[in-house]
């Protein structure tokens, strides 16, 4: 598979399925909520929908896992991984930190990633060896490599708490310059473009985290797990730059 080609599809999919939500940003969209109490909307089921059709065109033989509509197509060695919004509640909100994620995931590695903004209007994907972009520039992490001077974000505070993950996430802030909740999708977009430093969650499905593994990399920082696994299906995510990495988990550790 020829990678330049298929980040070039999924970013104008992704692009694509960003403009059909916009459709109902600020619209009086109301909520359903699943079973787990978190949101779901018509532009959801909308850019899914429109996401999966375009895959199945294009890429007959592979799987599909997507937040609203589950998983297709056996078993594949390529799997595209969706979330048509990323940040639902803030979506229904009107807050534009929402994103639309798409991910190829190729033997279990993610290695083609787009994930697109359309509230604020930025791109930002990567490719294995394409490098890492952000509305057309090269994206890169920072190079702050004290925590004193860090910028850390998060999403949702109690989650901390609930995951058993208050004594790490208390350290780490103690140790920061800033903590923001830059949440969701967007955190992860203000680190590997340098306006942040890390981004910890302590539960993540695994369309939440599709495109970040190869664009981190591609941008010269780290995501994945809370224990210094690389990758996208651990069930909660870490993405920080390169310099300040030993010094997070060591923190995480407790050490």
């Amino acid at each position: 598979m020829h990678l330049r080609s298929t980040l070039d599809f999924a970013t104008d999919l992704a692009y694509r399925a960003g403009k059909i939500t916009l459709g109902y940003f600020n619209a009086g969209v109301r909520p359903d909520y699943k079973a787990d109490d978190t949101p779901v909307t018509a532009a959801d089921r909308a850019a899914e929908t429109f996401i999966r059709h375009e895959l199945e065109k294009h890429f007959p033989a592979h799987a599909i896992l997507g937040e609203e509509f589950g998983e297709t197509g056996g078993q594949s060695q390529a799997r595209w991984i969706i979330d048509p919004i990323d940040g639902t509640k803030s979506f229904m909100r009107g807050v534009p930190l929402y994103a639309v994620l798409i991910g190829l995931e190729l033997d279990g590695v993610v290695r083609v990633g787009a994930a697109y903004y359309p509230g604020t209007d930025e791109m930002l994907c990567a490719a294995d060896g394409e490098g890492a972009w952000w509305n057309g520039r090269r994206a890169h992490v920072s190079a702050e490599s004290s925590l004193e001077r860090a910028w850390v974000c998060f999403t949702n505070v109690r989650n901390m708490g609930r995951h058993g993950r208050n004594e790490a996430w208390d350290r780490i802030n103690a140790r920061a310059y800033a903590a923001r909740g830059w949440s969701d999708a967007y955190g992860y977009l203000t680190v590997a473009t340098g306006r942040a430093e890390a981004m910890l969650d302590p539960i993540m499905a695994d369309w939440d985290c599709g495109p970040f593994p190869v664009i981190f990399r591609e941008a010269g920082g780290y995501f994945g797990s809370w224990d210094g696994r690389e990758g996208h299906l651990f069930k909660e995510a870490l993405a920080c730059n390169a310099a300040l990495l030993p010094e997070i988990l060591k923190l995480i550790r407790g050490d």
